[in-house]
């Protein structure tokens, strides 16, 4: 039985036994020591069985301040250890003590504890010592030799590793690295930055505030990234590297041979052609890619499509929801004959949809550029698709369509140069879209008709001012008036298109949704079985809001390499266009940018006034620049 007063271990901390009962102790022991503030220590007493506790030294002072001072103490405790060597050494003389315990008590005695103190220290020693073992409480076991040897050797290379960190940590803080070879000691710092964690450790041990864009300026400013170190697509969780399965060759199935020649019309670096429209006197034609004929619902092609939610377009180049190598499969005009779902369009006296056929084609297409098919907008050929297309809008302006034009610009990267170039207007673009439009209409309408569940898109009605003003600041009214669109599998009115019904079908190479709605189509008329409606909706949300994080990761990749250009052209100037007063400051829109911007002008403007601006103080991590009036 203990005596009280007497210094034990109770749960590898030092506590003093208060009293003693037959089948109790009480014991007093340290809570949480004084702090620099004034606080005062705090105790507690604990009853507990005599097993639970260990005894370290007797008759004690008592006293709660011993407690304090053993818990503090950290003098003498390497001279405690060097005590041990001498001990280990002459107990390693007899071959049966490496496999024999010696006891606390025993090596009190070898190393003439004469206060609680020393026995505290000699215990701590004990726990950190390479010579003993701690094989239950108060009680060790020698280590061989090979086993310290190797520890040893252990610890110098953990603090060669140590001292290596913090020499890193240093340069890391001066912002001096050693590259390449400290790039390695960088990677939490690129997760955080890339947004694949949400902390770095070495930021925390430099001192650095754990956010990406922190960690984007520091993997700038010590030059394990450059500038042209593009973070977004994997911020948004985007893969930057195209499908890689390629899909299976087109199946052999019954097709019908049109002899109508169409037309591919699309900007000059395209290479994905996915549509192509004809009119052959009496239909209107438009030719779709036809991917769906071998990407079938719920295969592996199909899961992953699903997930990327629609071809990534950024200034580095395309990052293809399907696999490149199949193009040449399935885009349109790259073969004599192209695979195609066609929709065969009848309409009326007034140019609205009447009917609708789907049927799987083989198709003649003529690739032209925007330019080349204006330059021929006249010939017998083309004229036909200009009338058709000038009509349509005619019609959905009438009912009640929104028509916004706000500059548009090509940002290209080449080997790290960015170039901007204005994205040219051409009437051949209207063309195309009025087609694909007129696609989307009969289809909706299509699906509606025979019960097809189906992806429609429909956009609420704008609350439109009375009076919209001229000029870019009456486009950008216009913008702020829009609804945001929908998708889901119940049809209603796209009033911002002028369109009772609507859905999107014509680029199943580039949009999950479209390769949903091709599946349907397909299976509808192979009199196969449809996907229900609640799966249907569980599709298209799931590619909706990948799709929705490729257009965030575009937008923020276009704004990217647009201060990329700005740094690499500091002596840039151009015109801002006076959008929308707010008090002194304007909202701007530069026009050779398509960037806003929010200035104070140095002269008294109107809306659509022109200001000369440059840019300054760009900062690339927050996406900011301010741009300065001239």
């Amino acid at each position: 039985m203990f005596k009280t007063k007497s210094l034990v271990l109770y749960k590898n901390q030092p506590a003093l036994l208060q009293e003693v009962s037959t089948d109790k102790y009480t014991i007093l022991y340290c809570t949480a020591l004084p702090s620099p503030g004034g606080k005062p220590a705090q105790f507690t007493t604990q009853k507990v069985r005599e097993k639970d506790i260990e005894l370290l030294f007797e008759t004690t002072s008592g006293e709660k301040t011993l407690l304090v001072q053993l818990l503090q103490v950290t003098e003498d405790a390497k001279a405690m250890q060097e005590r041990i060597e001498p001990i280990y050494e002459l107990l390693s003389e007899d071959e049966d003590s490496f496999t024999t315990p010696v006891s606390f008590a025993d090596l009190q005695d070898y190393t003439d504890v004469k206060t609680a103190q020393d026995s505290w220290l000699l215990y701590k020693a004990l726990k950190n010592t390479l010579f003993f073992t701690e094989q239950a409480p108060l009680s060790f076991m020698l280590q061989t030799k090979e086993v310290i040897a190797r520890q040893e050797e252990k610890n110098r290379a953990k603090e060669a590793e140590l001292e290596n960190r913090s020499a890193f940590i240093q340069r890391l803080k001066a912002k001096k690295l050693n590259l390449p070879a400290d790039a390695q000691l960088m990677q939490d710092v690129e997760a955080l930055a890339l947004g694949q964690s949400d902390k770095s450790k070495t930021m925390k041990e430099a001192g650095f505030t754990e956010t990406p864009e922190k960690a984007h300026k520091l993997l700038l400013d010590t030059g394990v990234w450059t500038v042209t170190k593009n973070p977004y697509p994997t911020r948004w969780g985007l893969s930057t590297q195209s499908a890689t399965q390629r899909l299976a060759p087109p199946p052999e199935e019954e097709r019908i041979t049109l002899e109508q020649e169409a037309y591919a019309i699309d900007n000059q670096w395209s290479t994905d052609p996915d549509d192509a429209i004809a009119f052959d006197g009496q239909y209107v034609w438009v030719h779709i890619a036809d991917p769906a004929s071998s990407v079938y619902p719920d295969s592996p092609i199909d899961i992953a499509a699903r997930h990327r939610g629609a071809t990534l377009y950024i200034p580095e180049g395309a990052v293809r929801m399907l696999a490149e190598d199949s193009l040449e499969d399935y885009a349109l005009g790259l073969t004599p004959l192209s695979r195609a779902l066609s929709f065969c369009i009848e309409l009326d006296e007034n140019g609205a949809v009447l009917s609708c056929k789907v049927l799987k084609t083989l198709v003649k297409v003529k690739r032209y550029t925007y330019e080349e098919a204006d330059i021929q907008k006249d010939s017998p050929q083309l004229a036909p698709l200009y009338a058709i297309a000038r009509r349509n809008e005619q019609r959905r302006l009438k009912a009640g369509a929104v028509s916004i034009t706000l500059p548009e610009v090509h940002i290209s990267v080449t080997d790290g140069i960015v170039n901007i170039s204005p994205a040219l207007s051409w009437e051949s673009n209207n063309v195309v879209r009025e087609f694909m439009l007129l696609a989307g209409e009969a289809v909706a309408k299509f699906a509606f008709k025979n019960g097809i569940p189906f992806p429609f898109v429909s956009q609420e009605k704008p609350d439109l001012p009375t009076n919209i003003l001229d000029g870019y600041a009456g486009q950008y009214q216009l913008r702020r008036c829009m609804r945001s669109r929908s998708l889901g599998v119940t049809p209603m009115q796209h009033a911002g298109l002028g369109l009772g019904m609507y859905t999107q079908v014509t680029s199943p190479l580039r949009r999950y949704s479209d390769l949903v709605a091709h599946q349907q189509l397909r299976a509808f008329i192979d009199g196969r079985p449809l996907l229900n409606k609640d799966t249907m909706l569980e599709r298209i949300a799931a590619g909706d809001a990948a799709a929705g994080a490729s257009v965030k990761a575009e937008r923020k990749s276009n704004l990217h390499w647009t201060l990329v250009y700005l740094t690499q052209n500091p002596q840039w100037e151009g015109d801002a266009v006076v959008v929308e007063l707010k008090g002194k400051q304007a909202l701007c829109l530069i026009p050779s940018l398509a960037q806003e911007t929010l200035l104070t002008p140095s002269r008294t403007v109107a809306l659509n006034d022109t200001i000369k601006v440059r840019a300054g103080n760009i900062d690339i991590p927050t996406l900011s620049v301010n741009f300065i009036s001239l």
